[in-house]
């Protein structure tokens, strides 16, 4: 099983840097990198919502299922 995540689209497409985006969803930089690598094991539902209100977007926007 393999989920993508595609914030670094997102993020182009909004013009935000990594820095900015960490800072309005509440988790450091190295988290978001963590993220964007497809490193991370879990996602909170709490970090999801603030990834959608922020960048404007549907989980679906940014969450790939690669079977």
């Amino acid at each position: 099983m393999a989920i993508r995540i595609t914030i670094d689209n997102m993020l182009t497409q909004r013009g935000m840097s990594v820095g900015e985006f960490a800072d309005r969803i509440g988790i450091t930089p190295a988290n978001v990198a963590v993220l964007k690598n497809g490193r991370a094991k879990a996602v909170r539902f709490s970090t999801l919502d603030a990834i959608c209100r922020v960048l404007e977007c549907q989980p679906c926007d940014i969450l790939h299922y690669e079977g």
